[in-house]
C-alpha cells in the first residue's frame, strides 16, 4: 500500500508540473541604460556643495533654491562598431541640457596611495539611531579611528539589508559610458521638464528609445525645531515619494588644535543602518521592504526628532539631510513576446528622487579652524572630509 501511495504521489506531482505553465525565458540585454533623476534643495542646491552650505550658514540666502540633477550610465556586452566607444544621451528641448548629453568611458585607475595630505585618522566616530528624544538602548557605538587603523572595527554594525544597486559600469560591461564627465551638457535648469522622448544613440548598443511621463519629483522643505535638547526635522509630503531617510553628521571641535575631535554620525532607521544604498536611488519595492523593517520612513510619516544625545555630542556643527525615494519606470525592446525565449535588445530603467540638507542650531566658526595658528592651513584632509565629499 505504501509502495502505491508513493506512486500515486509521484504521478500527481508530474500531472502538475506538465500542466503548470513554465517560465518564460528571456535572454540577457545586449545594452543596460540607467538614468537616476534627483531634485535637490537646501544647502545643497547651492552650487551643490559644501561651499554652498557655507554661505547659506553664513547668510548667504539660497534657501528655496532648487536644482536638478541627471546620472546616465550606459553597459553593453558589444564592442564599438569603429573606433573608440562613441554615445550620446538625445533629450527633448525641454530638458534644456543642451543637445545631446555625452557617454564618455572613464579611464580605468588603480591606486591604493592615500592622497597628497592625508592625516591618519585621529579622535571617535560616535553613531546614533532612530527617531526620539532620547536615544535607544546601547547608543552610541563608538569607533575609535586609532584602533581602526589596526584592523579592530565593531562586530555586526553594518548589514547587507539595503543594496547599492549600481547598475551597469566599468566592470560589469564590456562597453561602458557615463555622465556627467565634464565633456559637454549641463545639469537641468529650472524650468526643465523630463516629460516627452529620450534617445540614446552610439556605435556600442542598440539605438534605445523610451518616453517618460513622469517628470522631476516637488523639493523638500525641511525645517528643525529645538524640543528639550532633541532635534524635531519635519518636511512637507511629496505625492509621488515612496519613502524618507534621514541622517546627520556633525561633530565637536578640538579648540586649541583648530579642527574636528569626536564626530557624530545619526540615522532615522530604527536599526543600525548607515549607508549603503540609502544614499542611493531605491527601487520602489526595496523601499516598501525597507519600510516593513523600520529601516526607511513610510511616505505619511513627515517628522522625526534627532535625539537630544546627538546634539549634545556634536555642539558645533551638524548638518541634517533627507532623502525621498521615488518612482521607477522601466522600459525594453522589444516587447514580450507572449510565447517563446524573449530575446532581448536593451532595457532602460529610470529612478527618481528628492534630497534637501539643513544646518542644525549654532554657527561653524570651529569648522573653520578658528583656532588655527596664522598662517597655517585652516583644515587639512581627514575622514570627516572624505565622509562629507571634500578634502577638508
Amino acid at each position: 500500500m505504501k509502495t502505491w501511495h508513493k506512486i500515486g504521489l509521484l504521478a500527481g506531482a508530474a500531472i502538475v508540473a506538465v500542466s503548470a505553465p513554465m517560465a518564460q525565458q528571456a535572454t540577457a540585454p545586449k545594452a543596460r541604460y540607467n538614468m537616476d533623476v534627483g531634485t535637490v534643495t537646501g544647502m545643497m542646491a547651492m552650487g551643490r556643495g559644501m561651499g554652498g552650505a557655507m554661505s547659506m550658514a553664513f547668510g548667504g540666502g539660497g534657501g528655496n533654491k532648487q536644482a536638478y540633477e541627471l546620472r546616465l550610465r550606459l553597459g553593453s556586452t558589444l564592442s564599438p562598431d569603429k573606433g573608440g566607444p562613441k554615445a550620446d544621451h538625445l533629450p527633448q528641448a525641454a530638458l534644456k541640457v543642451g543637445k545631446a548629453l555625452p557617454l564618455i568611458t572613464p579611464t580605468r585607475t588603480v591606486s591604493e596611495d592615500a592622497p597628497e595630505g592625508f592625516e591618519q585618522p585621529k579622535g571617535r566616530l560616535l553613531l546614533f539611531w532612530g527617531c526620539g528624544a532620547k536615544a535607544g538602548k546601547g547608543q552610541p557605538v563608538i569607533i575609535d579611528f586609532s584602533k581602526v587603523a589596526k584592523g579592530q572595527f565593531p562586530p555586526g554594525l553594518f548589514s547587507a539589508r539595503v543594496p547599492a544597486d549600481r547598475g551597469p559600469n566599468l566592470t560589469n560591461s564590456r562597453t561602458y559610458g557615463e555622465w556627467p564627465n565634464g565633456k559637454g551638457g549641463k545639469q537641468p535648469q529650472p524650468g526643465s521638464s523630463l516629460i516627452g522622448e529620450h534617445r540614446v544613440a552610439g556605435n556600442y548598443s542598440p539605438e534605445i528609445k523610451f518616453s517618460l511621463a513622469q517628470d522631476f519629483m516637488g523639493g523638500l522643505t525641511m525645517r528643525t525645531t529645538s524640543m528639550g535638547g532633541a532635534t524635531v526635522l519635519s518636511w512637507n509630503a511629496l505625492p509621488v515619494a515612496t519613502g524618507y531617510h534621514a541622517w546627520a553628521m556633525g561633530g565637536k571641535v578640538d579648540q586649541q588644535r583648530g579642527e574636528m575631535g569626536d564626530m557624530v554620525w545619526w540615522s532615522s532607521s530604527s536599526a543600525k543602518e548607515f549607508g549603503g544604498g540609502l544614499w542611493d536611488w531605491l527601487s520602489p519595492s526595496v523601499v516598501q521592504r525597507l519600510i516593513g523593517e523600520k529601516v526607511v520612513m513610510p511616505p505619511t510619516q513627515t517628522s522625526c526628532a534627532i535625539p537630544a544625545e546627538v546634539r549634545a555630542a556634536a555642539p558645533d556643527f551638524m548638518m541634517a539631510n533627507l532623502y525621498a525615494y521615488g518612482p521607477e519606470a522601466n522600459f525594453a525592446y522589444p516587447p514580450k513576446p507572449p510565447t517563446g525565449v524573449w530575446h532581448v535588445d536593451w532595457t532602460a530603467r529610470v529612478r527618481y528622487r528628492s534630497m534637501t540638507s539643513a544646518m542644525v542650531g549654532g554657527g561653524m566658526g570651529g569648522m573653520m579652524g578658528g583656532g588655527a595658528p596664522q598662517g597655517e592651513p585652516r583644515c587639512k584632509p581627514s575622514v570627516f572630509g572624505a565622509v562629507m565629499g571634500r578634502g577638508c
